[in-house]
């Protein structure tokens, strides 16, 4: 049983580190998504003129 707790206390905290790290990177992620879009469709209107 203290094997047990010793490996989850070992390796659940990195885990969730890691999830943690990653939800917030996907949220910005999204944003740059949507920024690069939109830079996309403004060069695309000015090269249009």
């Amino acid at each position: 049983m203290n094997d047990l707790l010793n490996i989850i206390g070992n390796v659940g905290f990195p885990i969730a580190v890691s999830v943690y790290l990653l939800v917030r990177l996907e949220g910005r992620l999204e944003v740059l998504t949507q920024s690069i879009n939109n830079l996309s469709n403004v060069i695309n209107r000015s090269s249009e003129n």
